[in-house]
């Protein structure tokens, strides 16, 4: 676990001051987060946790500069990340960020390592490198003897572990994950918050997950709650009444 008192110590990884976003719904402006101050330090394996709707996956695309915050200030490593132009934000996320999406947004139309490799490609490697890359990062999760299928001939749960293996495979300073285990198996799910920790939590690196899965909760340095667009609880462990 990290310990609490070096985290005053280090530049945070993520910093948020008074982020607010709003929605427009007809003629309704509908304010999903309220003012989020935050802090994530480099090192930490962080969780945020609430209910549908409480502006989870809001936070977490704020955070990684796919979302622009209708107020308040994003950095990330140091940089005001929406004072780029965008140009400069998407080479900044390509370099710096691997975002794993509940929905895994795999290309249809190439085999899985192919999609496992698209960040290094978009980097400028040599395909084949980038090929040979992907398929050692698929097999860390078990997967590389579907490394030659198309997304639609794979089940669920292994489309889940490619978006894993691409959001991995650069080894970013930054993962954020929106329930990268929700369609898992328990030691699936545990194989692959290993590969997490492993990868992507060192002394530079933090890793933010979104997630409902109370079998994983055990395994967080920070336990954030976010409700109705608030942080209400900040620790090691789940509150008692969640």
């Amino acid at each position: 676990m990290t310990e609490t008192g070096n985290q005053a110590e280090r530049q945070p990884a993520i910093r948020t001051r008074g982020v607010t976003r709003d929605f427009q719904a007809g003629q309704q402006t509908i304010r999903v987060l309220h003012g989020i101050d935050l802090d994530v330090c480099p090192g930490e394996l962080t969780y945020l946790v609430g209910e549908s709707g409480s502006g989870k996956t809001t936070m977490i695309s704020i955070m990684c500069g796919i979302l622009w915050p209708t107020d308040g200030d994003v950095e990330v490593f140091g940089t005001d990340i929406y004072s780029l132009s965008d140009t400069d934000l998407v080479n900044f996320r390509l370099q710096n960020i691997g975002f794993i999406f509940q929905q895994y947004n795999l290309i249809p139309s190439i085999d899985a390592a192919s999609n496992a490799a698209v960040p290094l490609i978009a980097q400028g490697m040599d395909r084949l490198e980038a090929r040979e890359r992907a398929v050692a990062m698929l097999d860390k999760l078990n997967i590389a003897d579907q490394a030659g299928k198309l997304p639609n001939q794979l089940s669920g749960g292994q489309q889940q572990r490619v978006a894993i293996a691409r959001a991995l495979v650069h080894e970013p300073r930054l993962v954020v994950c929106d329930e990268p285990t929700a369609a898992l198996d328990a030691k699936s799910g545990r194989r692959v918050m290993d590969l997490l920790r492993e990868v992507g939590v060192a002394e530079d690196r933090s890793v933010i997950i979104v997630t409902h899965d109370n079998r994983i909760f055990d395994l967080a340095d920070r336990i954030l709650v976010l409700e109705d667009g608030r942080i209400t609880h900040d620790g090691t462990d789940m509150p008692e009444d969640h």
